[in-house]
């Protein structure tokens, strides 16, 4: 209970129904649910900001079946493949600019893939033609991507099931059924490899196995790690009697699907003990005491021990997918998740496709609802299935995301569970003079075998630099060991500076500083216009608002900062130039302070 007591006293609440309904169902252990239901619900109606949380995931699904996020141009020469890789681009520069970090990225489809693969054939959503190559790597070019850009690539990996019917006669004999008749089972919509033979566990390993070993993937991630649905009809009699040994049936089924998870890990882990094993179970664990799933959950329906495998240590974070509306299918099933979790991350899973009037016409409020109180209970984090609808800014899901809930970078969370020690900080930090300006300049750090560093970047105007707050974050997991500084020293008081290291498993060295003595030759700034006041230490008084961020554009009209709103600023740390400076409040509302001169 004690996250609980940590979060509720800034909290209010006015959806009483949804509170009502949780006294009267859940039984008391579930206290702490209706307490942080009744105070984050009324935080998104009063628009208060979450406290932002130096880490957590905050991840999209890029999904490539059939091209729907991505590509959307099939390559077929040059020209193509460039506007293929451009498209990708695109999206990552708009999620790196929302502060996204994950990226689960459809690596496996349906049986085939979007890499060059020794064991299963090319996809059609590349170039619009089954086992086709494209006449480049698409995976290793998104990991690049994705790293440059600070974020971590997760390989969607879709599990059992595999092509449908018309797919299969196209590929021929480098169809699944062709290749492993033995693994593979036909239901009533496709081919699926079948949990219950035991080679399929020690295949799926291997295409693992095989993405792990070739690329520097942060992340597997399971799909589909389960049985099908009711509504998809199949036959594993034959199986069961085989290899049941008497098992009831759900049970052999859960061991079946809780062997290929097992087989899964081994196999990675002995390869890069820090890539993350991750699925997206089914949203609704099981059935609550006082809260039925109705027929639809991992455990009983679909036969997915998904909490059992985060005790068992075979499984690194869950994402389930969490995609119902804000209330009783949603809050007691996400904290059923959170106190099950073993020290472990819990993803939600939210529906962003539900905000498109086809799919379920949401309200953005529900959404928001739903990472507010994932948040108040610490749950690590948020996914959105799919990226299309945050990143084409439905309902205005991206602004809300990019100027409130995600304006402030995060790290993904520590895997403290596998690795606890942290690399030495940095050293000899220092201001080293360039042709083009300034640069922070540290000692780099050997890597251990297998587990390079990155540097986090952090300023402050006090020391020492708070590197909790993710205010202070210049740049996370900057690769060399040097930053270029946009200060003018000579001009003015430079903040003070803090690099820390973090290796593969997410620790964090202790911070090496950098205090700059003052520069007294600090010449006279001003407002240009707008009802802005500058004092004696040239920081600058705002007007009371209603604002809830501060933006601040350069004389260009590009993006140079975002903060919570404050009425004191100081912008010290800023080069020598012209800065307007602008509110912004809620729904895209904003208003202009002022235009400050800086000289």
């Amino acid at each position: 209970m004690s996250y609980v007591c940590k979060n509720i006293k800034n909290y209010r609440d006015k959806d009483n129904k949804n509170i009502n309904f949780a006294i009267a169902t859940l039984k008391m252990r579930f206290l702490s649910l209706f307490l942080l239901l009744f105070f984050a619900s009324m935080q998104t109606s009063m628009g208060i900001i979450t406290p932002a949380a130096k880490r957590e995931v905050r991840a999209v699904w890029l999904t490539t079946l059939g091209g729907l996020d991505w590509p959307h141009t099939k390559a077929y020469n040059a020209t193509t493949i460039q506007r293929q890789k451009d498209e990708l681009c695109a999206q990552l520069d708009l999620l790196q600019k929302a502060n996204f970090n994950v990226v689960f990225l459809q690596t496996r489809v349906r049986s085939t893939v979007i890499y060059p693969s020794a064991i299963e054939p090319w996809d059609a959503c590349l170039t619009g033609h089954l086992n086709k190559s494209p006449n480049y790597d698409p995976l290793a070019f998104a990991i690049d991507e994705c790293h440059k850009r600070g974020m971590q690539l997760h390989a969607w990996v879709v599990a059992f099931p595999g092509h449908n019917f018309r797919n299969a006669n196209l590929l021929g004999r480098s169809a699944m059924q062709k290749r492993v008749p033995s693994l593979c089972i036909k239901t009533s919509e496709f081919w699926m490899l079948n949990p219950g033979m035991p080679g399929t566990a020690h295949y799926l390993a291997d295409i693992c196995a095989e993405i792990v070993q070739n690329y520097d993937v942060d992340g597997i991630h399971l799909d589909y790690i389960r049985y099908p649905e009711q509504s998809i009809r199949f036959n594993d009699n034959q199986t069961y009697r085989k290899y049941g040994h008497g098992m009831r049936l759900s049970d052999w089924r859960r061991q079946n699907v809780t062997q290929v998870v097992k087989t899964i890990h081994t196999a990675i882990k002995n390869i890069k003990p820090w890539v993350w094993l991750s699925c997206s179970p089914v949203g609704k664990h099981d059935n609550l005491p006082n809260q039925s799933s109705y027929g639809w959950n991992a455990y009983s329906t679909v036969y997915q021990d998904a909490q059992g495998w985060l005790k068992e240590g075979i499984m690194d974070m869950l994402v389930p997918m969490m995609y119902f509306q804000a209330g009783r299918n949603f809050y007691p099933f996400a904290l059923d998740w959170k106190e099950s979790s073993y020290g472990r991350p819990i993803v939600n899973g939210l529906a962003a496709y539900k905000l498109d009037s086809r799919e379920g016409n949401w309200n953005l409020e529900t959404i928001e609802k739903e990472i507010r109180f994932s948040r108040a209970i610490q749950s690590g984090g948020q996914a959105f299935f799919r990226s299309k609808f945050i990143i084409e800014n439905y309902k205005s899901a991206y602004k809300l995301l990019q100027h409130d809930i995600y304006a402030l970078p995060a790290l993904t969370p520590a895997m403290t569970w596998l690795n606890r020690a942290a690399p030495p900080k940095p050293q000899n930090l220092r201001f080293v003079s360039t042709p083009n300006g300034h640069e922070l300049v540290w000692d780099s750090i050997a890597a251990e075998e297998g587990n390079p560093v990155e540097y986090n970047i952090y300023f402050d105007n006090h020391f020492p630099v708070d590197i909790e707050n993710p205010l202070h974050f210049v740049k996370i997991r900057h690769k060399r060991n040097s930053y270029p500084i946009k200060l003018n020293i000579t001009e003015g008081l430079l903040p003070y500076y803090a690099i820390t290291a973090i290796d593969r498993y997410g620790n964090e060295s202790e911070p090496a500083y950098l205090n700059t003595p003052p520069v007294s030759t600090i010449k006279e700034s001003h407002i240009l216009n707008g009802n802005i006041t500058i004092n004696d230490t040239g920081t600058l008084n705002l007007p009371p608002n209603t604002a809830r961020f501060i933006y601040i554009t350069d004389e260009l009209g590009q993006e140079v900062m975002t903060l919570p709103y404050q009425q004191t600023l100081d912008l010290s740390c800023l080069p020598l130039g012209t800065y307007t400076i602008y509110g912004l409040k809620k729904k895209g509302k904003y208003n202009v302070f002022g235009t400050y001169l800086k000289r």
